[in-house]
């Protein structure tokens, strides 16, 4: 069968000012599984600049068997819009949804959009590759496991689908079926590895322990290494980004992988996140040694009582500590805040922006509260009535979604911007990027301060 894959347009004001677009890297993985018995195509429509009508073009030229859409909560509307695309080149094909909205919302979101017809939920490659078998032999889709789809007016979910355990197994993404030399970072062309699934985590703004579960599963070093020499042999690229949510969980791993970096002697340079507890002097010299130039940190907040009630299990300690070893072995720090949870006063959030510039992080990440289906944020937030907005469109981190009891959404609009400018109009921060010759961030992030100005973010 012909099976089209597609990162549905979407664009927002923060991705062009860091100017950073990341690969779609769950599609590549689904790539990879699929084309051992169907002929694939890969469409991102970010990074290619589409509109729907480019979508359409390429749609109508492929005439695909079966369309995969991808999304995640703000790009829901416009997934929507692909699949109505897809069923107007092709009435008879199969549109098929997944990512973490369509999971936690799956009979919502069929109800929502009539031209999907089946939404995976959870970890995809098992089930789409038995679900592909089962379409093509026109068997019954009943029996394929972590389906949602409609039996005439019902909504049929099947049973869940257990996780993946050994994720080694996992072919490498399907690199070959992107434009792999259009993304970039920082300036710069790089690409994106997934070492590990799953978080034993429960923080309670964040899905990830329930989208691929609280038993952390990590690829070994070895198979680690092996996709990233095929980076940096076969498609010349050095600079990687780790999107695993904590890269750092296992030390012993991280020091192995760091290990076979050196050795291979590699001019590769990378960045990964991680918790600011298992941030260590030696680990953060042997991974600046492995070429480690950033590490983002989900820092959340500046005040101890929000990070215990949130669930985060951390202590402002920790976080200096952290900031501290990493900047002493020469790493760049990204910190994350998060402003408006339940129960945060002006105060609290006050606090929290002026933690973050008392820090010495080279670069802040400030986001509005947003409880994205899934999170317990979520459920709380709609079953004491707080959200302000089902438009998925608005979900985005930049925008009150919650009515907050001690905060206005103009005061907590207010005091997003205040966190922004603040953090970066300071001279020294403006000095080093001139002296690093970050030019690309300047000019990238004064354009972002008037979009802020001008309320366009």
């Amino acid at each position: 069968m012909k099976v089209c894959l597609i990162s549905p347009p979407y664009n927002s004001a923060v991705k062009s000012a860091i100017g950073t677009t990341s690969p779609p890297l769950g599609l590549a993985y689904l790539a990879s599984v699929l084309r051992k018995h169907h002929e694939v195509k890969i469409i991102d429509a970010n990074i290619l600049d589409y509109n729907f009508e480019d979508v359409r073009r390429e749609l109508k030229s492929f005439y695909p068997d079966v369309v995969g859409i991808t999304s995640v909560t703000p790009s829901v509307p416009q997934a929507f819009a692909t699949a109505k695309i897809a069923k107007e080149v092709r009435k008879d094909c199969t549109v098929v949804m997944g990512g973490s909205h369509v999971t936690f919302l799956p009979e919502e979101s069929l109800k929502e959009c009539k031209y999907v017809d089946i939404v995976v939920r959870g970890e995809g490659e098992k089930t789409v590759e038995e679900l592909m078998k089962t379409i093509e032999r026109g068997g019954s889709i009943k029996k394929v496991k972590g389906i949602t789809f409609r039996n005439r007016a019902e909504m049929v979910s099947t049973e869940p689908r257990s996780f993946i355990k050994n994720i080694d197994e996992i072919p490498f993404p399907s690199r070959d079926l992107l434009p792999i030399y259009k993304y970039r970072a920082y300036g710069v062309a790089y690409t994106t590895m997934l070492t590990s699934r799953g978080c034993p985590f429960g923080c309670s703004f964040c899905a990830s322990s329930r989208l691929f579960g609280k038993f952390w599963r990590g690829r070994s070093a070895e198979n680690i290494l092996e996709e990233m020499r095929i980076i940096y042999e076969k498609y010349k690229i050095k600079n990687i980004e780790f999107v695993d949510d904590t890269f750092t969980l296992n030390k012993k791993r991280v020091e192995e992988i760091c290990d076979g970096m050196i050795k291979e002697g590699w001019d590769i340079t990378w960045g990964a996140s991680s918790r600011v507890d298992v941030i260590t002097k030696k680990l953060a010299e042997k991974m600046r040694k492995a070429g480690c130039w950033i590490l983002f940190l989900g820092i959340e907040s500046g005040c101890q009582t929000i990070l215990n009630e949130v669930g985060k299990r951390i202590t402002l300690k920790q976080v200096k500590k952290a900031v501290k070893a990493l900047k002493d072995a020469g790493i760049q720090v990204l910190g994350s805040f998060i402003l408006g949870f339940p129960g945060e006063t002006i105060g609290m959030i006050e606090k929290t922006i002026s933690f973050a510039k008392k820090l010495n992080l080279d670069w802040a990440e400030f986001s509005i509260l947003t409880p994205y289906p899934g999170t317990p944020l979520f459920d709380y937030a709609v079953r004491n009535d707080l959200l302000l907005t089902r438009d998925w469109s608005k979900f985005t981190a930049v925008d009150p979604i919650i009515k907050l009891k001690n905060v206005t959404e103009y005061q907590l609009k207010h005091l997003f911007r205040k966190a922004y400018l603040s953090f970066y109009l300071r001279p020294n921060v403006i000095w080093r990027w001139i002296k690093n010759r970050q030019f690309v961030f300047l000019k990238n992030g004064i354009k972002l301060v008037i979009d802020y100005l001008r309320g366009k973010v």
